[in-house]
């Protein structure tokens, strides 16, 4: 049985869970967005070691959940995020902490303008073989 992986056990778990969230989710960075989206990245610090022996690594993840929402107008696009962020936050799985909201930003993605707004969320992770 092959070891289990971040990717795995974090990132498409939480995939799963937003499958619910009437917004595309990305596990990665895609190469282009269909908004809504939620697209989970790596935060920063991004792995923080809390057990280390001969047998056992237990790792903090820190992960950033991007709520991307298509920037037509500022009030309705700003009230379209904060829904976005709600659900997320609604269908967060037991095990995942959530931290601060960041506040909304105009981001450039292709040729399209979004307005964006972070979500910082941690789980723990444990190698099993």
């Amino acid at each position: 049985m092959p070891a289990s992986t971040i990717q795995g056990s974090i990132r498409d778990a939480l995939k799963t869970a937003f499958s619910g969230v009437a917004a595309s989710t990305y596990n990665s960075v895609p190469e282009s967005i269909i908004a809504p989206a939620v697209v989970l990245v790596p935060a920063t610090p991004y792995l923080e070691p809390t057990l280390l022996n001969k047998s056992t690594v237990k790792v903090k993840v820190n992960l950033t959940a991007t709520c991307v929402v298509a920037y037509n107008s500022n009030p309705a696009s700003l009230d379209n995020l904060e829904k976005l962020v709600i659900s997320v936050l609604a269908a967060l799985p037991a095990g995942y902490i959530a931290g601060v909201v960041e506040r909304p930003l105009v981001s450039q993605i292709g040729a399209a303008q979004y307005l964006t707004a972070d979500i910082n969320l941690s789980t723990y992770y444990e190698q099993t073989a």
